[in-house]
């Protein structure tokens, strides 16, 4: 049903409700060479018959399919990698080789990543810039007008899109209705209920969880709901970082209580391991729009049955008014150095739009709007969820836009930082300071001001 494994896998909904997503991107757009193309960007002879070269994930392949079914015309050379999952950095690390070489570059890219557009959209030791510019005629302007509000801002740099959203990945509060009425609990309406809920389960129902805490984009789905200032992307090469602020403190030792009682597994929600131990065991799970098909409704993982799984908006701190995080929603670039660029944007746009792939076979939220109103009455018509899915539309609106889109990868730092640490037995709320030592120094290495 739904995923973008952004991320964690790659990570990877917002109805047609706008999603009011402000992510400030690094870097700036300026292409090499000394004359642009039509479309804003120096061009290669272009060759309308010649065959692109498509890279995607595993999870892709569906798309890929579609649109060989679809157009069987256009000659494609489909090449599967990680989709720059948890931060690796391969796309940008073999677009860097290829401009070496001055060859090689692929036509079209998916990337299970948010921040690939701060470092596509640079030029680069007088080398062109990997990303086309797609809003200056190669994407008709009625296409991109069509996508959710705010669903293009990771994609926009300086007020030039350079990539097309796949999916949005708002965070959600998933629960298993059956679960909650079996045991007699009450659906948690504030983070301080869904803690001591936590602390109720660990003591009553041994076993089971209400979350997990093993995943590189774990500071996403609750640091970044906590409005934790980690990722305070203030400007193209400036960012701002605080860990030690009271939104990070509550949100880490409500972490540490739920880690400590075995209620939240610092475990990878991707591995046997979880499978094994936590099948009908999820009372609770904040994650992204893509855990329902990814996680809950996969028979290669949890496998909840049928009238089950519901969702809930994103949790508020008590006072407070509810933020959520967004954890990937991947995106498609196409390259500026394309010799193909009618069937490269023609791949990237259907991908992006068509119900082909969006309404009838994507498992992640679709990002183009009129594909997001369909396919959310696909998902509410199969019968599937004890809920109806509206909340995913409410959390689309309240992704907190103090988190932004630096070149430095949030996921790469946490997993090498924290992740080994917390599942260690080290203490989230002791980790803090390191935690922000790490992002400093990462963030300094790519250029950045760090306040």
């Amino acid at each position: 049903m739904f995923h973008t494994p952004r991320a964690g896998r790659g990570h990877r909904w917002a109805g047609a409700g706008a999603l009011t997503l402000a992510l400030a991107l690094a870097g700036c757009s300026h292409d090499a060479g000394t004359s642009a193309g039509s479309y804003g960007f120096p061009q290669a002879a272009q060759d309308d018959k010649a065959t692109i070269t498509v890279w995607v994930d595993a999870d892709r392949s569906g798309a890929v399919d579609a649109f060989k079914k679809a157009n069987p015309d256009v000659k494609l050379d489909v090449v599967t990698y990680d989709g720059s999952a948890n931060g690796s950095n391969s796309f940008r690390t073999k677009m860097q080789l290829f401009d070496r070489a001055g060859s090689g570059w692929p036509d079209v890219v998916f990337s299970s990543q948010n921040n690939d557009a701060a470092w596509a959209s640079q030029s680069s030791n007088g080398k062109q810039a990997f990303a086309a510019v797609l809003n200056q005629g190669l994407v008709p302007k009625t296409t991109l007008d069509s996508f959710t509000a705010g669903a293009l801002n990771p994609c926009t740099v300086e007020g030039k899109v350079y990539c097309l959203r796949n999916d949005l990945a708002q965070t959600v509060l998933w629960y298993n209705k059956a679960l909650l009425a079996q045991f007699g609990y009450t659906l948690p309406t504030t983070w301080e209920e869904y803690q001591a809920l936590g602390v109720k389960v660990a003591q009553e129902h041994p076993g089971y969880i209400v979350g997990a805490a093993g995943d590189a984009f774990t500071p996403e789905i609750y640091f970044w709901a906590s409005k934790c200032q980690a990722n305070g992307i203030t400007g193209p090469k400036a960012v701002t970082v605080n860990t030690g602020s009271t939104e990070c403190k509550r949100v880490a030792g409500m972490l540490d209580t739920l880690i400590k009682n075995g209620t939240t597994p610092t475990v990878s929600v991707f591995t046997p391991e979880f499978v094994q131990k936590y099948t009908g065991k999820v009372l609770l799970m904040p994650g992204p729009a893509w855990y329902a098909g990814a996680i809950f409704n996969n028979p290669q993982s949890l496998n909840v049955p049928k009238g089950q799984l519901g969702v809930a908006a994103p949790l508020p701190w008590k006072g407070e008014e509810a933020a959520t995080g967004n954890v990937g929603g991947g995106t498609w670039f196409v390259s500026s150095h394309s010799k193909n660029l009618k069937a490269a944007e023609k791949f990237a746009e259907f991908v992006t739009t068509a119900d082909d792939y969006q309404v009838n076979l994507a498992p992640g939220y679709p990002a183009y709007a009129p594909a997001a109103d369909k396919w959310i009455k696909k998902q509410e018509s199969s019968g599937y969820y004890a809920t109806d899915l509206q909340p995913l539309i409410t959390a689309g609106k309240q992704i907190w836009t103090g988190w932004g889109s630096g070149i430095f990868s949030q996921e790469a730092i946490w997993a090498k930082t924290v992740t080994p640490a917390i599942a260690g037995g080290k203490s989230l709320v002791d980790l803090l300071p390191e935690w922000q030592t790490a992002i400093k120094n990462q963030a300094q290495v790519d250029g950045y001001t760090v306040t």
